[in-house]
């Protein structure tokens, strides 16, 4: 190891335990040190542009922003006037690993299914994620899947094969589901 890295080192570790000691001499405890996701999506958070419909809400408090619920109630489209309510889950390493999504909110849809898994399109939130990505592109995706349903990549194929064939009885079901109700064999709880 060469001399000059050596000193950058040395000189990392002393200003290291200066901040520790400003931090022990204000008497608080040592600041919990951020990982990187945390870093980029404190950024991305305080970047959020949601449309009017879309709310998020930090339900452990701002300071466990790992963890947070949006919720989005459609403004247009088959889904208006319901309210859709979702779990993000960030991993530490964020951006590099796609954040959790869960609809917690059961709704009839081609690109959920019953258990609240969620296929935005292009499939953002497996294996198509990219850094590049924000929590404002997975919330943006996610409304517009209210207001275009997407029956090309579905999770939910009856559904799906509803919307390509019948487009009025598709209507009529997602009215039903919202309203609570049966569709088919399932049964929805109101929505609205």
């Amino acid at each position: 190891m060469t001399g000059f890295f050596r000193a950058m080192i040395l000189l990392f570790k002393v200003k290291e335990k200066q901040r520790e000691l400003a931090e022990n001499a204000n008497g608080g405890a040592p600041a919990k040190k951020q990982s990187p996701g945390e870093l980029r999506l404190h950024k991305d958070i305080s970047e959020l542009n949601l449309a009017k419909s879309c709310a998020i809400t930090f339900s452990n408090g701002k300071d466990n922003l790992m963890s947070f619920g949006v919720s989005i109630r459609p403004d247009e489209g088959y889904y208006f006037g319901g309210t859709f309510l979702f779990s993000f889950q960030v991993s530490p390493i964020y951006p590099h690993e796609a954040p959790k999504v869960k609809c917690k909110t059961k709704v009839y849809h081609p690109n959920f299914d019953l258990e609240g898994n969620v296929c935005l399109k292009f499939n953002i939130l497996r294996e198509k994620w990219k850094p590049v990505l924000s929590i404002n592109t997975v919330i943006y995706g996610l409304y517009h899947l209210f207001t275009e349903p997407n029956y090309e990549d579905p999770l939910n194929h009856e559904a799906a094969a509803v919307l390509w064939d019948n487009p009025k009885m598709f209507e009529s079901n997602v009215r039903r589901a919202i309203s609570g109700g049966y569709v088919g064999q399932i049964f929805f709880a109101r929505c609205i």
